[in-house]
This record gives C-alpha cells, structure tokens and sequence, in this order.
C-alpha cells in the first residue's frame, strides 16, 4: 500500500496503532483559495522513480502510479510466480471512484491557457480512464484472466474485492489481484467536495479534523493512495507454501436507493449489506470482534452508520468499532482496500485500533456501540468486518476471519 501514513504496510500500520494523523496543508496546489486548504497527502519523501521507469510516470496518472507501487510490494510479497501456472488463471478486480482526476484537470486547463489551441497529450485518454489501473497491472506482470474495474465511488474497493472473492468461488480464477487507488487532492476535487459542504474547513488544526461520530465533526478529511491484496483460493495457496494472512469469509452489497451523496437516515440498505455478509460468511453478529467503520467524519453519515451498526448487531458484547479515517483521511476509492488491510491486521496482530480526535461522542448515537477511542487496543481478533458506503447508495461490506 502507499497512503499518508506509509509507504508500504509496515510503516503504515505502526502509524495506525499509534495514532497518527496523516493530514497535513496541501502543498500539491496553492489552496489558499479554497474553504479547505489541507489533505492526507502521501509523505513528502515520495518519489515516483523510486518504484517506477520514467516511461511507467510519463505515461500513467498519479492513480495509476499509486496502483502500481502497491501492487508490486502485493504481488512481491505473495511469492507467486505466473510462470508457474496459467496466465489465464491470474486475473485483476480493482476499484477507483474518479481515475485520472489530476491529468484531466491539468490537460483541460492547458487547453483553455492556449487559447483553446487543441494540442492533447497522446496518453490524455490513457490516463484518465478509471479501467486503466486494473489494465496496467495485467500488462506489467503478463495476467490474462478476469480484468475489470469496479466503480462504486467509495464503495469501489470492497466492490472490486467482493467480485474477486465470487469470481474465485466459481473457479474462475486462482489468484486475482484486487484492491484500489485514488488520487483526488486536486483543485477540481477540493473545491467540488466544498461545494457539497462534505470537507472539513478545520484549517487551524488539520491533523485533529478527522473526528468521526465526534460532537464537534464537520467532514472529511481528502486521502490519496492505495492499498492492493493478492487474493488466492485456498488449496492453491496452500500448495505452494504461501504465507496466508486472513481468509476472505464472505461479502455482500446492497443500494439505498434513497439519495445521490446521503445515505438512508435508518440506515436499511447498510443493516442489510452487514446481514447478508455474515449470512454470505455463515457467521452471526455474535461472532465479529472487530468493525472498520466506513465513518468518514460528516453529521449526517456518522450516525445514520451507526444506527445501521446498532441494528445489525445490537448490544454484542464482542463488538469493537472504529474508525481509520480519522487517521487515514477519506481515500474515496481506494478507502476499502488500505481499510481491509487495517481488518487483516487486526487479526493477525490482536490489535484494534483508535478512531483518534474523537472526544466528546454524539449524543445521537446508540448507546450500546462500542467505540474505540484514545489508544489503540489490544483483542483477540477472529472476525473483523470492513464497511463501505459510495455515493449513489452503494454499500459494500467484506469479512475476513483467522485462518
């Protein structure tokens, strides 16, 4: 993974047990401009070269490049070699809400300085399709199996993750490379995500903004980044000796049908996806000891998650609950990915981590939600559940369990 806190897993998840906060002012573009002047940017010792040719950065969007260095460390962490199987058996599902963001705004406003003179870049089109992650990365590593890309805005990771669990249950597959990335700390998306009132503005204080189910939250925090999982059936990895770290027990997706940015007040569509993934897991809610909560920090959706959490679990007595994002910032597409890696170490490594900020909790929220605050704990995870909810009423839930 690459995201704010680390530029590979380790890094990151030493950053996340100790809570640490990845926003920071936005160097990227001058923002002074703008209601919200500060983001979760990557760390400023980023350096495309170090991971990719120079052809690899002139040819891809920064999306693309953060798909592509996470899915080098992935797949090099697997073990797996193609030339040892079928390429037909290796396939990519990845997720990304906007793809290219940063190069259509850049080409777009180069064509209006010059005067509308229509001199585009070749790779303009390559590099803002939203598909091409997933295509660049079966190109690079020679993968010929299932190729798509999912686009259920922050639900596009989990999405692309579910449909890579299913596709390997149906033996279509052996291994699928899945995940997401975004990059969407540009000017268009700042003052897009302003003009919907759904960013923080705490410009005072970047690094305590993120605050979900907090009193005193505003909005979310932008992210950028992207996380990538190897996801393999399981005699096949055990065949060859791979390290497995969780199983992927069940997923599942339902839609709001409710509205186009808010999610249900109740909460219905979220209730249902949390019961049919452990239905689709053959779990019950007594069984899940760890929830990554999509809680991205805005008044609306803070609570109406958490009255869906309520409803689907009730007053379990094992049933811990935060929120990274309070850490993370809001990675929109690939949001689900670096969260389910957050899941998985969960329950490799019995810690569930804090949703940092969050002092004062809203009065609104059920009083039985078990919300970890303040430090990071340590748990016995067997079951941990990762939410995600997109814009559009999308919601997509995943379940990983010790193996």
């Amino acid at each position: 993974m690459v995201s704010s806190l680390g530029l590979d897993v380790a890094t990151f998840w030493n950053n996340i047990k100790n809570g640490q906060s990845g926003a920071k002012l936005i160097t990227r573009f001058d923002a002074g401009k703008f209601k919200t002047q500060f983001a979760a940017q990557l760390p400023e010792d980023f350096q495309a070269a170090t991971y990719l040719d120079k052809s690899e950065i002139k040819r891809n969007d920064l999306y693309t490049q953060y798909a592509l260095i996470a899915a080098k460390q992935a797949i090099e962490d697997s073990g797996f070699d193609i030339s040892n199987m079928s390429p037909y058996d290796v396939g990519v599902i990845f997720g990304s809400a906007q793809g290219g963001m940063d190069t259509f705004e850049h080409q777009i406003r180069e064509y209006v300085a010059t005067n509308h003179e229509p001199h585009f870049n070749p790779f303009f089109i390559p590099k803002t399709l939203v598909n091409m992650a997933a295509g660049l990365i079966s190109i690079k590593y020679g993968f010929m199996g299932v190729n798509f890309t999912t686009v259920t805005a922050c639900a596009s990771a989990n999405t692309a993750m579910m449909d890579a669990l299913n596709y390997i249950r149906w033996g279509k597959a052996k291994i699928i490379i899945t995940g997401g990335a975004d990059a969407p700390i540009t000017e268009g998306s700042i003052g897009g995500y302003n003009a919907l009132k759904a960013l923080s503005t705490r410009n005072h204080d970047p690094q305590a903004a993120a605050r979900p189910f907090d009193v005193e939250r505003d909005g979310f925090v932008m992210g950028e980044g992207a996380g990538v999982l190897v996801l393999e059936e399981y005699e096949h990895a055990i065949q060859r000796g791979a390290t497995i770290y969780a199983e992927v027990a069940g997923a599942a997706m339902t839609g709001d049908a409710y509205h186009i940015t808010a999610t249900h007040p109740e909460g219905k569509g979220a209730i249902k996806a949390m019961e049919l993934a452990l239905e689709d897991a053959g779990l019950n809610h007594d069984d899940v000891d760890y929830l990554n909560a999509h809680a991205t920090s805005t008044p609306v959706g803070d609570i109406s998650e958490a009255k869906a959490i309520y409803g689907a679990f009730g007053d379990s007595p094992n049933l811990s609950v935060s929120a990274t994002k309070s850490m993370t910032g809001h990675l929109l597409g690939a949001a689900g990915a670096i969260e389910a890696i957050v899941s998985i170490k969960a329950v490799t490594d019995g810690v569930v981590p804090a949703t940092i900020n969050t002092t004062v909790l809203d009065s609104q929220l059920p009083a039985g939600l078990k919300i970890v605050t303040g430090a990071s704990q340590e748990k016995n995870v067997n079951v941990s559940m990762s939410n995600t909810f997109g814009f559009g009423g999308h919601n997509a839930v995943v379940i990983f369990k010790k193996v």
